[in-house]
Parts: C-alpha cells; sequence; structure tokens
C-alpha cells in the first residue's frame, strides 16, 4: 500500500520548485538590474519602474511559453497514461522538470544571458510540464481513494503541496544569499533543486507502483457491489445524482477556468509587485512571502474538514471563492509588509475550490478517463490564463505610476464572477435531487 503514496513524488518536485522560483525571480532581478544601470535610464523613467517592467515583460514571454507549448504533447501524454500506465503523465514531466532547470544553473555559473530560460521554458513545456504533471496526480490520488473520501484524499495532496512549498520557500531565500559557489549566488540552491528533482524520478520510476497493479481487481468488485446495492432511498438518490450531467460539468469547468486565471494572474503580478517601492522585498522577504502564500495549504486543508461537516462541495468551492477574493481586495490597498500578510490571511481558504471542482467533476466521469478529463481542464485553465497573462502584465505595467494595485480589484472582481457558475451548478442539483425524492416516493 504505502507504494502507491504519490506525497513523497508531490513533496519533492514541490521544494524542488520553491528553490526554482526563489532562484529564477533573483536572478532575472539582478541580471536586468545590472543590464538598467549599465546604460544611462530616460527622464521620465526611475530605474525603479524600468525594472519592473523588465522583469514582468520577462515573465510574460516566459510564461506564455511554458503555458502554451504543452498543448502540442499534454494530451497525448495523458491518453498514453489511460491506456498503459499512470506513471506515464508523472514521470516524462518530471524529467522535462530536471533537465529544463538545469539551464538556470548554467545563467547563474557561466553567466549565460537570461533569455535562455525561454528555450527552457519551451523544453519543459514540450515534456507536459505542469498542466501533464498535476492531471496526472490528481488521476492517481483518485484512483486511489473512494468517492465519499475524494475530496478529502485531493485536499490533503494539496497540503503536502503547500507544506513542502512552504519549507522550501523558508529555506530557499536563505540558501540563495549565505550559500554559493565563489561569486556566484544561487548555486547551491539550484543544485538542491536539481536533486530533489533527481529524487522524485527515481521514486517514480522504481518505486511507486500503479493503483491498478496494487488493488484494481478489489477495487472493481467493491465499486460494483455499491452500484448494486438500491435497497435504501438515500442510496437511490446518490446513484441518480451520480449519474453524469453535462451542465455540471460545464458550470465546474467554466468555475475552474474563471478562478484558476484569476489565481494565476494574481501570482504573476505580486512576484513583480513585492519588489518595488513601498515594499522592495529581497531574495530572504520574498521567500518568507512564497512561505506565507503556501500557509493557505494547511488552512485550506483544515477549512475542508471542517466546513465539509456543514455544506457539500459546491459549498466548499463557494467559501474558498470568496476567501480569495476577498484578500484580493485587500492586497490592491497594500503598502507595508504586515498588510501583506493581513491580505493573506484572509485567502486563508484560497485553495479550497481548485481540488474539490476536480473531486466534484471526477464523481461525475468514469476512473478510466480521469487522465484525458483532468488534463483538458488543465490545458483549458493554462490556455485561457495565458492568454490573459500578457493583457494583465501590461496592464499592471500601465498603471504602475497611478495604483500598482489596481490590477488586483479585477482579478477580485474575476474571482467573485467563477462562483456564478456554482451557483448554477448547485441550483441544478437541488432540482435534481428533488426529481429523485419524487420518482422515490412515488413509485411506478
Amino acid at each position: 500500500m504505502t507504494r502507491m503514496w504519490i506525497e513523497p513524488v508531490v513533496a519533492g518536485a514541490q521544494i524542488a520548485s520553491s528553490f526554482y522560483d526563489t532562484a529564477l525571480l533573483m536572478v532575472v532581478r539582478d541580471y536586468y538590474n545590472s543590464t538598467i544601470n549599465s546604460h544611462e535610464s530616460p527622464t521620465n523613467s526611475s530605474n525603479d519602474d524600468l525594472l519592473q517592467k523588465a522583469i514582468s515583460n520577462f515573465y510574460i514571454i516566459y510564461n506564455v511559453i511554458m503555458g502554451l507549448t504543452p498543448l502540442l504533447s499534454a494530451y497525448i501524454l495523458g491518453k498514453i497514461g489511460d491506456m498503459t500506465s499512470r506513471k506515464v503523465t508523472i514521470c516524462v514531466p518530471l524529467l522535462g522538470y530536471l533537465v529544463a532547470r538545469m539551464f538556470l544553473l548554467f545563467v547563474i555559473i557561466w553567466e549565460w544571458p537570461v533569455e535562455v530560460m525561454f528555450g527552457s521554458a519551451a523544453l519543459n513545456g514540450l515534456t507536459g510540464w505542469f498542466t501533464t504533471y498535476w492531471a496526472g496526480v490528481m488521476a492517481w490520488a483518485s484512483l486511489c481513494s473512494s468517492e465519499r473520501r475524494r475530496s478529502h484524499r485531493l485536499i490533503i495532496i494539496e497540503l503536502v503541496y503547500g507544506l513542502a512549498g512552504f519549507v522550501g520557500s523558508l529555506v530557499s531565500g536563505h540558501l540563495f544569499v549565505f550559500l554559493h559557489i565563489t561569486s556566484h549566488q544561487g548555486t547551491i540552491l539550484m543544485f538542491c533543486s536539481i536533486g530533489c528533482y533527481a529524487f522524485c524520478v527515481i521514486y517514480c520510476i522504481f518505486v511507486l507502483r500503479t493503483p491498478e497493479e496494487h488493488y484494481n481487481s478489489e477495487t472493481t468488485r467493491l465499486l460494483k457491489e455499491s452500484r448494486n446495492t438500491t435497497i435504501h432511498a438515500d442510496e437511490t438518490e446518490n446513484s441518480v445524482l451520480e449519474t453524469p450531467s453535462r451542465l455540471i460539468l460545464m458550470t465546474l469547468f467554466v468555475s475552474a477556468i474563471l478562478y484558476n486565471v484569476a489565481f494565476t494572474a494574481t501570482d504573476d503580478v505580486v512576484n513583480v509587485f513585492v519588489l518595488k517601492k513601498p515594499l522592495s522585498w529581497g531574495p530572504v522577504d520574498v521567500g518568507y512571502g512564497n512561505a506565507a502564500a503556501y500557509m493557505s495549504f494547511i488552512t485550506s486543508f483544515l477549512g475542508v474538514f471542517v466546513f465539509s461537516q456543514f455544506t457539500g462541495d459546491l459549498g466548499l468551492i463557494a467559501i474558498g471563492i470568496i476567501s480569495f477574493g476577498s484578500g484580493l481586495l485587500i492586497m490592491a490597498f497594500v503598502r507595508t509588509t504586515y498588510m501583506y500578510y493581513i491580505a493573506r490571511t484572509v485567502m486563508m481558504f484560497s485553495l479550497i475550490p481548485t481540488p474539490t471542482i476536480r473531486s466534484k467533476i471526477s464523481k461525475q466521469i468514469q476512473g478510466s478517463s480521469y487522465g484525458k478529463v483532468f488534463v483538458v481542464l488543465q490545458l483549458a485553465i493554462e490556455i485561457v490564463a495565458v492568454s490573459s497573462s500578457a493583457g494583465f502584465n501590461k496592464l499592471y505595467q500601465a498603471t504602475l505610476d497611478w495604483n500598482s494595485g489596481f490590477c488586483f480589484i479585477l482579478f477580485g472582481v474575476l474571482a467573485f464572477i467563477s462562483i456564478i457558475p456554482i451557483g448554477i451548478a448547485a441550483g441544478h442539483e437541488r432540482s435534481r435531487r428533488a426529481q429523485n425524492i419524487g420518482a422515490v416516493s412515488d413509485p411506478q
């Protein structure tokens, strides 16, 4: 049973990613800072504004490449994973991470141009990137859990992801500043990152066993027994509600896309926002800030366990959306570090919606389709997020002098809009439940 645990892979990969994210941001900042200082800036632009725009433009191109290149491989990998082994959608992206992120080490040691990282992003995307990797993890976790406990199982995976990111972020800033080879800051940090990815690949290939290999026959037997049990009215109601509903699937997809667009755009902008005045964070502060963001994985995990006693999946999703949207409205007016942490505190349940939406979707489809459906969902999220990312970043640049937090207001509004499809799904589900109760109480 322990050889089916996907948690070590999730933890190791996220620690590696936290190290890499901090290193990349600091390397990009230092590169463009030295470039700008070596040239005279226009009289109407401060060096700080020029640095913000340079970093923002870099991430626009980087994120577009990273987000769109999986279109060429993600669905194919997901389909192969459904037909052969679930390991495909996890191992291939991890190998891509391992190779692609070595590029940053070359930039640090041999002082290659930072634009080399665009090639790293392309390689990472062609091997599936996070789109395929996380869809594979969610499919794996779904197959290893019952429908009743699936929301809890998926939020536990998110908790492990968040705890690993929290630890990695706390450590990353210190490793970047204090441990390095000669004068190259970030070398030890990147060696640690690459080592973590190597561990994940080895564990995945040689230790991890697929759910089908372990207890596929037992799961099939239990599913057949549960589906054939229709003695009680409440069980009949559940079987009817588990019948796939296109409207519910569609509304869940729309809500997931809108919410994740707001979430991704926030991550893109806030990473640059904290580097400028009045916050002007350095590597250590960036690490602490990322750690604070990862705390929401812990609070979201606790929120699911508490709120699930009083509400269903759709209610949990609504709570998470309200938490995130409210925090964004506060973030728009952040001018000091403590205000940033207040905004993050209000966002404490912001990680509830996405895994709960995935759990709800998995209850509407067959297990053999998990890989393809989750990849399609992730692809839809990434396509829309990447397509809008450039516009949001340009809007942030345009409002730097006027109100640098204005974008967060727009992201908050977008997050609140994503609750509308959830309300439609809830109404449709209540209607189906009422019809089912009528059918049970008045049998023909």
